[in-house]
């Protein structure tokens, strides 16, 4: 038994005695072992310890979205077969929803709209969802493959894709809305010859065409500005280009002998393990621009890659236009592994339409943008 002193609420101090009790049922706090008795790879056995614990959680979130999708499909058949075969009418499908959400009060999902999309995917699923990429997919997902996509080329294409890459519900919707299905692989390219045991690993990073909509550049630009303009916004470019690129560089110097040349943009691409040389054409592709975009190309292969690790660089041109004769004889011409692309951009009239950086500004600041309609081209100066 000790004595000491404490202190009121009055703030005066007064002895008093401390007894210590022993509990045999506290909890006893875990406390760090020194770090002088902990054995070699201690940490390093903590971290995989932690990982197994994590792609645990992951899997089980993971068993219980597919269950419930599952679930959902099974509902969504079981409705469209008793419709077919009784003939109900729609306004039953609100009863089920009224029923459904009575007897389960705390489970969210079966409103109107959801038990519809569920017997929309059972039409366009008629195999078992979970058997298939698509049941893999949270709910936010499908519902959005189910509003935007026409095919079932479409919807197992963007399924496979999403959960290839883990896209989120956003960049779903853009890939969706970007034609990603018909621009991926479009490109003329001379894969199959120059890289015949990687050409259709090398065929789906290149698209034909880039859609450039956020450099939001007038009609008569020029390759500085296109350039600018997509570095400027590199972000949107990296998500146009696809999942693994990696920006390096802007007017990437080389020096062959004593001339230097600079490479428009350099990329790398963490998923092929090779650099990927990008060359920017205002104008119609020419014969001329493929041989100077696999010089370049040749050029990075010897002097910037690491041949031990990275596999043979890639060029791509992205031209305003190209002839499909012209870029296939410019590539059957050329060793490097080349591709010939094109741009989209908004058209005029619909830039015209869009806000200025300094709308946008005005905006953020809370400072009331004032709009005027266009004066015809006629009437200006009355």
């Amino acid at each position: 038994m000790a004595e000491r002193s404490i202190t009121d609420s009055d703030g005066r101090a007064h002895p008093c005695e401390c007894v210590h009790v022993t509990d045999a049922h506290a909890a006893k706090p875990a406390l760090p072992a020194p770090a002088g008795e902990l054995p070699t790879g201690f940490f390093e056995l903590i971290d995989d310890l932690k990982a197994i614990v994590s792609q645990a959680h992951v899997r089980a979130q993971l068993k219980v979205n597919t269950e419930m999708i599952c679930m959902y499909w099974d509902i969504g058949r079981t409705l469209l077969d008793r419709r077919e075969r009784e003939g109900w009418g729609a306004k039953v499908i609100d009863r089920v929803s009224v029923e459904l959400r009575t007897a389960f009060p705390n489970q969210r999902g079966f409103s109107r709209t959801n038990l519809k999309y569920m017997q929309q995917m059972a039409r366009l699923w008629p195999e078992s969802i979970g058997q298939q990429v698509a049941g893999q997919l949270p709910w936010g997902h499908l519902q959005l493959l189910m509003d935007k996509c026409k095919t079932r080329f479409e919807l197992d294409f963007y399924a496979q894709h999403a959960v290839h890459f883990g896209w989120s519900r956003n960049r779903l919707d853009t890939e969706i809305l970007g034609r990603l299905h018909l621009t991926q692989g479009a490109a003329a390219n001379n894969f199959d010859v120059t890289l015949p045991e990687q050409s259709a690993a090398a065929t789906e990073v290149v698209k034909d065409p880039y859609h450039l909509d956020f450099t939001r550049l007038t009609k008569d630009h020029s390759e500085r500005d296109l350039e600018d303009a997509l570095v400027a916004n590199l972000v949107q470019f990296l998500t146009e280009l696809g999942v693994g690129f990696a920006f390096v560089g802007r007017q990437y110097p080389i020096k062959v002998g004593d001339q230097e040349y600079r490479i428009d943009l350099l990329f790398y691409h963490c998923r092929l393990h090779r650099y990927v040389v990008i060359e920017l054409k205002t104008t119609k592709a020419e014969p001329e621009h493929i041989g100077k975009l696999g010089f370049y190309v040749t050029v990075v292969d010897d002097l910037v890659r690491d041949k031990e690790r990275d596999d043979p660089t890639l060029g791509i041109l992205i031209a305003k236009s190209r002839h499909p004769g012209m870029a296939e004889y410019a590539l059957q011409s050329n060793n490097a592994p080349l591709a010939i692309s094109t741009y989209a951009a908004l058209p005029e009239e619909m830039r015209a339409l869009l806000p200025s950086a300094e709308d946008l500004s005005r905006v953020a600041y809370g400072v009331p943008v004032t709009t005027e309609a266009p004066v015809p081209a006629g009437r200006r100066g009355q």
